[in-house]
């Protein structure tokens, strides 16, 4: 009867619950959940309002999301995860062709040559960026990616330790310790330079020994900073037999050497500034690569598409490769719990690196290059205000320290948002050491007269 229905829940009707309950034999619905502890157990009804009409949940929706502060009604210039980045329309229109925009897994390569072959270009593309020899397609985001980087170093190693230092993403970080600690690996954490944003390298040596399975570096690490020793860091890895797991930004690369050039083992990163859009954070785009080791590349998560020929060598063709993932193998010798990638988000990431070439990736990296350091000069001439507050070369994401007593980081990433600005990450909120020190980032995307509006704003805020 419908008094007797929830608001939000269909089949509670009292006639239909029992018949349910007659079938399976119990005596009460909560017999269902019986494992759950009894402390756990809610016992009073939710808080919920009545049911509304459809006109009433679509006004309400509508108010909700009006709350929001949005690209490009805002003007976005916060660092440290997903960034505005110009997408062209011609990406849009290829991923939304109905054989990219409706195919999920392509297991049956008779019928999908065409999602294949678009996610074999797609790791060829990674390889000829990273300068690496494989390269997966694909992986969730940066965080997931990192987290299976270092239990596939695990178990290709047969060591239980990885080291980190504190200036990678600490969300990744996060998420990297999800990933390794069920499995017994020890993550240890070395300190950073607090003049120089880059990792300590002495505290990083120190940490390195025989039961290092992996060293994981950021580089541009998560202030921006451009680390200067990675050729250093690679040595001291491999001399003591462990692997370089690199995290990179994608763009950066358009001006900075590959990975696989000062010695990296395994390349990680986000791909969503490879023509994806911010989409309210996600989906994004693991990238995932490795050298070309076949014991390395069958530890590999995720899957890998291949190419062959026919038998008189006339035709090409592609078909999915080397996945050992749980769906295909014994549960237990899974290299992954990646159950999906994000095939048309790594098909988008293609579109716009053809798109580019490799002459128009580097001049994207040069103005990006160009507007970041361009705002931060603009920015160091207000008075009270350190910009960037590292002393190391940056890309991209930079950091802004505030001298003036009484502005703090908060209040500045607040205040700006009444200038409908987004910006200045609060670095506090990650680092006891960096109270008022906030990460910007400034893209391709930024006008001159963008940038002057950040710094008009931010002088008024600290003024």
């Amino acid at each position: 009867m419908l008094e007797d229905r929830h608001p939000y829940l269909p089949n509670l009707d009292k006639r239909i619950t029992q018949q349910m309950l007659n079938r399976l034999k119990i005596d009460s619905i909560d017999d269902l959940f019986r494992d759950i502890p009894e402390s756990l157990v809610l016992k009073k009804r939710l808080n919920l309002p009545e049911g509304k009409s459809e006109l009433e949940v679509k006004k309400h929706i509508e108010e909700t999301l009006a709350k929001n502060k949005v690209y490009p009604e805002y003007l976005c210039f916060l660092g440290g995860g997903v960034w505005p980045h110009y997408v062209p329309a011609v990406v849009d229109e290829i991923v939304s062709r109905s054989e990219f925009y409706t195919s999920y897994t392509p297991y049956q390569p008779e019928i999908s040559q065409g999602v294949l072959q678009a996610l074999f270009e797609y790791q060829s593309l990674i390889c000829d960026l990273t300068a690496m020899d494989v390269a997966n397609s694909s992986m969730y985001d940066w965080a997931t990616a990192v987290g299976e980087a270092c239990r596939m170093a695990v178990r290709f190693k047969k060591r239980s330790r990885i080291v980190t230092s504190r200036n990678i993403g600490p969300e990744r970080f996060e998420v990297m310790k999800n990933l390794c600690e069920p499995a017994g690996i020890d993550v240890d954490v070395v300190g950073f330079d607090l003049e120089t944003g880059e990792t300590d390298l002495s505290q990083l040596l120190a940490a390195i020994n025989d039961d290092v399975a992996a060293i994981y570096l950021e580089n541009p690490n998560f202030f921006g900073v451009i680390e200067s020793k990675v050729f250093e860091i690679a040595d001291a890895i491999h001399s003591k037999g462990g692997l370089f797991i690199v995290g990179v930004d994608p763009l950066s690369l358009g001006l900075l050497k590959p990975p696989g050039e000062y010695g990296a083992d395994i390349v990680v990163g986000e791909g969503q500034p490879l023509g994806l859009h911010m989409n309210y954070g996600g989906p994004l785009l693991g990238i995932f690569a490795c050298k070309g080791d076949q014991n390395l590349i069958r530890q590999m998560p995720g899957r890998i598409i291949g190419m062959t020929t026919s038998k008189d060598g006339t035709r090409r063709g592609y078909c999915m490769v080397l996945q050992t993932r749980e769906q295909h193998i014994r549960r237990e010798n899974a290299t992954s719990n990646i159950c999906t990638n994000e095939a048309l988000c790594a098909i988008a990431a293609a579109v716009y690196l053809s798109l580019l070439g490799s002459e128009g990736l580097r001049e994207l990296s040069k103005l990006i290059m160009y507007n970041s350091h361009y705002a931060s000069k603009l920015l160091s001439e207000i008075r009270g205000i350190k910009s960037p507050y590292f002393t190391s070369t940056f890309f991209k994401d930079f950091t802004l320290g505030i001298t003036k007593d009484g502005v703090s980081a908060e209040e500045l990433h607040k205040r700006l948002v009444e200038y409908r600005i987004l910006g200045g990450l609060p670095l506090s909120r990650y680092y006891e050491e960096l109270s008022n020190v906030a990460l910007f980032s400034v893209t391709e995307i930024h006008t001159k007269e963008d940038i002057q509006r950040l710094v008009d704003a931010v002088g008024k805020v600290v003024s």
